[in-house]
């Protein structure tokens, strides 16, 4: 996919190269001809959680190439998966004026919308990843604010509906599911996962990941073996969060638990995810193609800045890994590309 996408890329690039030979001398428009046609593009990306993160660390990494592809100026800030924080730290970037942010949506429209709203007034291009920010990206899609990133109650809805089908578990069983459905607009996917595991007829014990845990994986140990102890016939296990779907083994063996005893599955891929997939603790990852994400949230602006391009919805995709296809992409994963 991620090819296909970029010989997309490259095919708006060509059209606008052909453009620029075709008009007159007087024109000024930048060339896309150019390796560095967003120099000088001033650019605050957000990766969301801390820095060598599982999911964050690649979502990083595809900005850094599209900061290399393009040559934007891009400042990384973390925000440790925080929402309160991702607000405080959009208003600190704003402030400096750059030519646009690429924000993780987690806070949702009604915390966001206001600072978004002062942003565009100022003329700063605001694009989100990961999470939408529905209500702003309708009200500025013109502006050049696109998404990148999965559709979330959909993933959510086709991960819980592929693990009921893989695991074999009926109706009456008991799923354990660790998300954020306090999230405005992040906790979609949460509830996705939470709907098809009820329409198939489980007892969803459902855990909100607390900020300590969502900051820092391990620090969720005592509250997963607290929830075997109450219930130690869990037959299904689903992780929300790819930090702790990388730390799953961890989890289970606190719990006593060897691999295949709970089906476990989650988001997102990682090196982690990966070696638990191959020892046989984690059984099922959606991958939402995180790199995607962090190269167009760049690439948005520089479109948007340099050519005006409106904003771009683009589903970074929902296939799964598990043991079957998992070594096709382990180099990739383990390079934090994939």
């Amino acid at each position: 996919m991620f090819k296909q996408a970029l010989r997309g890329v490259t095919f708006f690039f060509v059209v606008a190269m052909v453009l620029t030979a075709c008009a007159p001398a007087t024109t000024s428009a930048p060339s896309a001809a150019k390796a560095d046609w967003c120099s000088g593009v001033k650019i605050v990306f957000f990766p969301g959680g801390t820095p060598g993160g599982g999911f964050e660390q690649v979502v990083y990494n595809g900005a850094l190439q599209a900061a290399k592809d393009t040559g934007a100026d891009v400042q990384y800030v973390w925000s440790d998966w925080d929402p309160a924080k991702m607000t405080t730290q959009f208003q600190q970037a704003a402030a400096t004026k750059p030519d646009g942010i690429a924000i993780m949506g987690h806070p949702g429209d009604t915390a966001f919308d206001p600072l978004i709203d002062a942003a565009e007034s100022q003329g700063i291009i605001v694009t989100s990843m990961n999470t939408q920010v529905p209500l702003a990206q309708a009200k500025y899609s013109a502006n050049g604010f696109g998404y990148a990133g999965a559709i979330l109650y959909q993933a959510g809805y086709a991960l819980g509906q592929e693990a009921v089908k893989r695991s074999g578990v009926k109706a009456g069983d008991k799923a354990f599911l660790w998300g954020l459905l306090a999230q405005a607009g992040r906790g979609e996917r949460t509830k996705g996962v939470k709907d098809a595991l009820e329409k198939a007829g489980l007892t969803v014990i459902y855990q909100e990941i607390d900020d300590a845990t969502n900051a820092n994986a391990s620090a969720g140990v005592p509250i997963f073996t607290g929830v075997f102890s109450k219930d130690p016939d869990i037959k299904l296990v689903i992780t929300d969060h790819g930090n702790l779907t990388g730390t799953i083994q961890t989890f289970l063996q606190a719990a006593n638990k060897k691999p295949g005893d709970v089906f476990a599955a989650g988001f997102d891929i990682s090196g982690n995810a990966i070696t638990a997939i191959q020892g046989g603790w984690l059984q099922l990852v959606i991958d939402q193609q995180q790199f995607l994400q962090g190269y167009f949230g760049v690439l948005q602006i520089c479109l948007t800045k340099q050519y005006h391009f409106s904003g771009l919805q683009i589903d970074t995709g929902a296939g799964f890994v598990d043991k079957d296809n998992v070594d096709v992409l382990a180099s990739l994963v383990k390079a934090q590309i994939r």
